[in-house]
């Protein structure tokens, strides 16, 4: 990246001050740069412009915002105001343009990137700013050499956008909140040009996120092919409000201009920066089994870090927990008291594991394609092998059901029962990727993660093992970015409710089949969970290289315990 050739230092006056007043109010500077070096959104090239107050001492990092398309709404004029004024902390403001990639030639047209970096779900965007341009601003100095140096943490930083500009202010708030907790969004453009019409539903399933968020629009807003601009504002107001957030609005009768997003940017900014710097914290949601699951302080702990992919949890009758290091060939038990001991360090890189009504604990080993049983004191016996199973799931009379994919493109999985003798029989085929499983707990139903696509499979359970009236079943929630929801292991709790290990974290589903709940995980990944715990009501999730636990007010189903038939759901 390089300082543009045009090296601008404006000097501003106050917005709609007369000229005695203006003299009075401190005016920062604008410096004009070029960046051209992004792997994230290879190729392109993009103007951004920094402001850097008359205020910021260089001894005391500045609070930071982020505006989409440049310079909009009067900015700098607007923070010089606000800023002398004390309703705005000493902030450095980063005004990007969108990226975009020249043509080789005159006789070729550009590649404008606005709409794939602004429309677009998914944390590409937040990545951009956070990996890439931000840390490029650090190196540089204002115009009279002054270092800048600004706070990392998301709730001294905002940032805002005007239409598409306004639905990518958003996304990096909602993806990465740790880093942006204030949202500026102006006529925002949550419809369905690269499917940001799914924020309204995502915002009322997913946990409340500590974020505090400002929209303007106009009934006259666009009504186009991809939706309706005014509505779809309206109803993530209408969405924010319910899940808990700090959320306000201004509605106009305005188009699909910057105009009344200008005209109050000055009393949103007062807004969005009010009681500063207190925290912004997450808001209770109006979400019934959110509400009925989540408890006020108990948020997730990590239990361990710095393994190679952790999988397979499962617990005892006493509520240890067992997880894998498949990579590593170790099996690790988690004590009562939270202390993490190998116990296993030949598990042949063991996957799913699940304990069973005889207290061992049953194990697919990859390495060497059997199913193993583990007693008290680490002997194996072997249960079954001949093939590369994934995971598992135990029934009360010591027969389970395992998965086993293929991970060659077109090759149906298997599903296989091994019943308590021994045999072994394939009773499903067909499923592009089988992956996770849970029986209900009355153990009348199997259901099954197809991981390469958004459903959940259900089974009717047969008294000799074999399965029966087979059905796309639960609906699962696809990240932007993926062609699927990545499902893999899978919990009952005793309301008979579905926990699902997603790339979107863990998706609570209803006896129906309906996500109605998603819990995202501190580091964005998670492979599998399992209830652990002496009450069993701690949800313990296996997340790449690190393994965190929660309390919830559930309790987890175990194999080991009596089937039992739980309460109907509601239609």
């Amino acid at each position: 990246m390089k300082r543009s050739a045009l090296f601008l230092t404006v000097w501003l006056g106050a917005l709609g001050c007369g000229a005695a007043e203006t003299n009075a109010v401190p005016k920062g500077e604008v410096t004009k740069y070029a960046f051209e070096h992004s792997k994230i959104f290879p190729g392109t090239t993009r103007d951004y412009f920094v402001y850097v107050p008359r205020q910021y001492d260089p001894a005391k990092p500045a609070c930071l915002h982020v505006n989409q398309d440049g310079i909009q709404f009067n900015a700098p004029e607007v923070f010089d105001r606000l800023i002398a004024s004390g309703a705005m902390p000493v902030t450095i403001g980063v005004f990007v343009k969108p990226g975009v990639v020249k043509a080789l030639t005159t006789n070729a047209l550009d590649r404008y990137n606005r709409s794939y970096e602004y429309d677009g779900l998914g944390n590409g965007y937040a990545r951009f700013l956070l990996e890439e341009l931000l840390p490029e601003v650090e190196k540089k100095t204002a115009a009279d050499g002054r270092p800048l140096r600004f706070s990392h943490d998301g709730n001294d930083r905002s940032i805002a956008g005007s239409s598409s500009g306004a639905i990518c202010a958003f996304t990096a708030a909602w993806e990465r909140p740790d880093a942006f907790r204030r949202v500026f969004s102006a006529i925002g453009t949550y419809v369905g040009l690269r499917g940001g019409n799914v924020y309204p539903t995502l915002i009322r399933k997913t946990e409340p996120k500590p974020l505090r968020i400002f929209l303007q629009d106009g009934s006259a807003d666009l009504n186009i092919y991809g939706g309706d601009w005014w509505m779809a504002n309206q109803e993530m107001e209408r969405a924010l409000r319910f899940a808990g957030y700090a959320v306000n609005h201004v509605w106009g009768e305005g188009g699909h201009s910057g105009k009344q997003a200008t005209e109050i940017y000055a009393d949103a900014l007062r807004w969005l920066w009010q009681d500063w710097p207190q925290p912004v914290t997450a808001g209770i949601t109006s979400n019934a089994m959110l509400h009925s699951l989540l408890i006020p302080g108990e948020d997730w702990q990590l239990v361990g870090a710095g393994y190679k992919f952790t999988e397979g949890p499962t617990a005892n009758a006493r509520g240890e927990v067992f997880f894998n290091d498949i990579p590593a060939s170790t099996t690790y038990k988690i004590g009562l008291d939270g202390q993490v001991v190998p116990c296993n360090a030949a598990s042949k890189e063991a996957n799913g594991m699940a304990y069973g009504p005889d207290g061992r604990r049953y194990v697919v080993a990859g390495g060497t394609d059997q199913i193993l049983a583990y007693d008290e004191h680490e002997h194996a016996t072997v249960i079954a092998e001949g093939f590369k199973g994934n995971d598992l799931a135990m029934r009360h009379d010591g027969g389970l059901y395992v998965t086993n994919p293929d991970s060659q493109a077109n090759v149906p999985s298997k599903l296989w029962f091994i019943s308590k003798t021994g045999a072994k029989q394939v009773v499903d085929t067909g499923l592009k990727f089988a992956n996770g499983l849970a029986l209900t707990p009355d153990q009348a139903l199997l259901l099954v993660a197809d991981s390469r696509t958004h459903w959940l499979w259900s089974y009717q359970v047969q008294p000799d093992g074999t399965l029966a009236c087979k059905q796309r079943y639960g609906w699962l929630h696809v990240p932007d970015t993926s062609e699927d929801s990545g499902a893999d292991g899978m919990r009952m709790d005793r309301e008979g409710r579905l926990f699902v290990a997603t790339r979107l974290g863990v998706q609570v589903c209803d006896q129906a089949g309906r996500v109605n709940a998603i819990l995202p995980t501190p580091n964005g990944r998670i492979a599998n969970l399992c209830f652990g715990g002496p009450r069993f009501d701690t949800l313990f999730a296996t997340c790449g290289d690190k393994v965190f636990k929660r309390r919830l007010n559930t309790r987890g189903v175990n194999a080991f315990e009596p089937p039992f038939k739980p309460a109907p759901p509601r239609l």
